[in-house]
């Protein structure tokens, strides 16, 4: 019995040794030496290709464009506005156009923007003009309701203050009663009969001022599909907004353009693209 046994526990080792060498290339085969992996992550987007865009300020006149001319240039190619503490311009717009109305709902926007001397600006998108100034003073008819935006806007602030400074890369409505649905640094969400959530934190919100350039110029990034809305400054994710509501003025297609506010300010904007999706 015991030479038996002793010749069953060979065999029994070289099945196991000669399925073993039989198995290695196929597991060779399947797993990924080690260190590496078979998955692949994203390459970032180069911010300079625009293929599928559209260039929708030629970097030259103003033409397709509609703002106060008093505020609103060309300048070393870039669009221009200057609001000065001997002539204000208040909240001044520019609106995009075009030669199809200009209107848009879901896209990708890219352009370079650099704000001086003070006060802040905002890209408006999906946005209406001629709407009544909520913030307009009784009396006053000095406003040009056709130079007016309401509608979803990115902010972007010089620092002339903490407070102000961290307005720069979130969601805001100008216009209408919400304000700021989505601060920087957060993902929100916005649904019928409740007021907007928190949904997530990106990161730090002073932290991420960190990626604004002050008095130079700064890549900014939109992009809106359906309801969901996404700030980007300089490759750095700054807010999300998921808006819920179909009735939502967020919701709706509309214009873009650009804001000037505060006295002194200096707000210039160059390599505006526009990739229509809808």
């Amino acid at each position: 019995m015991g030479s038996v046994t002793s010749g069953a526990c060979v065999r029994m080792c070289v099945a196991i040794c000669v399925g073993a060498m039989l198995q290695t290339p196929i597991l060779t085969a399947q797993q990924p030496a080690a260190g590496a992996s078979r998955f692949k992550e994203p390459d970032p987007i180069d911010f300079g290709e625009h293929t599928g865009f559209v260039q929708i300020f030629d970097g030259a006149t103003l033409r397709g464009w509609d703002g106060n001319p008093a505020v609103w240039r060309v300048e070393n190619g870039a669009l221009v506005g200057e609001s000065t503490q001997e002539k204000p311009s208040g909240n001044s717009y520019i609106s995009y156009h075009g030669t199809d109305g200009g209107v848009s709902k879901d896209f990708d926007l890219k352009l370079e923007i650099k704000v001086e001397k003070g006060g802040g600006s905002g890209i408006q998108y999906r946005s209406q003009v001629g709407l009544p100034w909520l913030r307009a003073r009784p009396g006053d008819t000095s406003i040009n309701l056709n130079w007016m935006m309401t509608g979803p806007q990115a902010d972007f602030w010089y620092p002339v203050s903490p407070r102000n400074f961290v307005w720069t890369g979130q969601f805001y409505s100008e216009n209408t009663p919400a304000g700021i649905i989505a601060w920087r640094g957060q993902v929100a969400n916005s649904e019928p009969g409740h007021a907007p959530r928190l949904i997530a934190n990106i990161a730090d919100r002073a932290a991420l001022g960190g990626y604004i350039r002050i008095n130079d110029w700064n890549e900014y990034l939109i992009v809106a599909r359906g309801g969901t809305f996404i700030h980007v400054i300089n490759g750095q994710l700054m807010s999300v907004l998921l808006d819920d509501d179909p009735a939502s003025s967020n919701n709706k297609p509309g214009l873009i353009g650009f804001e000037i506010e505060g006295a002194p300010c200096k707000v210039s904007i160059r390599n505006v693209w526009l990739k229509k999706l809808s």
